[in-house]
């Protein structure tokens, strides 16, 4: 992703991937892993995040790329005042932007978002939905599928347990497998009710959980 982040243009210069898939899938944590990435912070000046939500409000979400490459508030309420602004801020600078968790299908609204934006730029964007992917007309897509049983149970034990499985807990097991089939390969569901478990020692309170809504 790094090499594909240096080199790869789209138009104006501007780099664009997109990370596709349903909630729970870790979409955020890997843009996570690549935004502290040692190797990328070194390949960039500058660097911002927001989590746009379903508010995708431009004035707003330019203003919060101001103040996270500045560190300074910014009172301009006016989106063209903003874009003279942050584009003066990222002249001559390469400059990595995540979007975090777009829902916005607006192909208008992007363009007018991304209009400050040129070489040297490279945007990620997280999103559940393909039809914002094709929208944003990224470089490359990543899509993230659901987890395995086995790999859902490793991030499951480490939480619940701090272990790599059940071979030290084996009054678990048999419940454990249970749950983390209810987990149907989201990786944010095994790591929260293994979080949940962590301090609990009775097996019946694990049955509790595995009968429950939750």
């Amino acid at each position: 992703m790094g090499t594909k982040l240096n080199k790869g243009d789209t138009s104006n210069g501007v780099s664009v991937l997109s990370i596709v898939g349903m909630g729970g899938m870790g979409k955020t944590t890997l843009a996570q892993l690549v935004y502290n990435d040692a190797t990328i912070n070194q390949s960039f000046d500058l660097k911002a995040w927001v989590c746009v939500s379903d508010n995708f409000d431009a004035i707003a979400i330019t203003k919060a790329i101001l103040q996270s490459i500045t560190s300074e508030s910014c009172d301009y309420s006016n989106l063209d005042l903003l874009q003279v602004k942050l584009k003066e801020k990222l002249s001559g600078k390469r400059f990595l932007l995540v979007l975090d968790d777009i829902w916005n299908e607006n192909y208008n609204d992007w363009t007018i978002l991304r209009s400050p934006f040129g070489a040297g730029t490279a945007i990620i964007v997280t999103t559940r939905l393909q039809i914002v992917s094709s929208i944003v007309d990224p470089l490359k897509a990543f899509h993230l599928d659901k987890l395995s049983d086995d790999d859902c149970l490793s991030i499951f034990t480490q939480h619940a347990l701090k272990a790599i499985n059940f071979d030290g807990h084996p009054h678990f097991k048999e419940i454990g497998e249970k749950i983390i089939r209810r987990c149907n390969g989201l990786p944010l569901a095994a790591k929260a009710i293994g979080s949940l478990l962590r301090t609990v020692k009775y097996h019946r309170e694990w049955e509790r959980i595995y009968e429950s809504e939750i």
